[in-house]
């Protein structure tokens, strides 16, 4: 997880090649949405917890096939060559800095913890999809996250509709 927060790139190779890395991912993103509910406790309640789990599960899973949508068919470039399943894994490797979504738990620094660890988590998934791709460069896995984020935005918001309000 910290080879996939400081961005590299072989990590990122690495994962996209091991097919039985899946479950590893998926603890990944578990574990960043943990950390989120956990963060987000004193504001969202205990609930925060399974919602946060919940929508980044969803998010991931549809995140995953979308840039793999958009990245092959609608900007592949002369070395790509994917699967869902490597997008899944790359993704969900690129989660990794959202463990520290944990620290939003110091009041003074919730707001700045979550907008940082958003910032940085993006900027993982640009790496990620990069790698899985098989880009030459990044500007192509830029573009495909800029034209994906819009939908994975409206899934996570989503996924937070379906669970209802949570207590405050």
């Amino acid at each position: 997880m910290l080879r996939a927060a400081l961005l590299d790139a072989e990590l990122y190779e690495e994962v996209e090649a091991d097919r039985g890395a899946t479950g590893q991912a998926c603890f990944v993103v578990v574990l960043s949405a943990v950390a989120a509910g956990i963060g987000g406790i004193e504001h969202h309640g205990v609930l925060a917890i399974l919602g946060y789990t919940f929508a980044a599960l969803a998010g991931w899973w549809i995140w995953a096939y979308v840039a793999y949508l958009i990245g092959t068919r609608l900007l592949p470039g002369p070395e790509t060559q994917s699967d869902p399943g490597e997008l899944l894994r790359t993704i969900g490797f690129s989660s990794a800095p959202g463990v520290l979504r944990i620290l939003a738990l110091i009041s003074p620094i919730a707001g700045a913890v979550f907008l940082a660890c958003t910032v940085w988590m993006l900027i993982t998934m640009v790496v990620a999809v990069r790698q899985a791709l098989d880009y030459s460069g990044t500007l192509r896995a830029v573009a495909v996250c800029a034209i994906g984020f819009p939908i994975y935005a409206a899934t996570l918001a989503l996924s937070m509709l379906l669970l209802g309000p949570w207590p405050v």
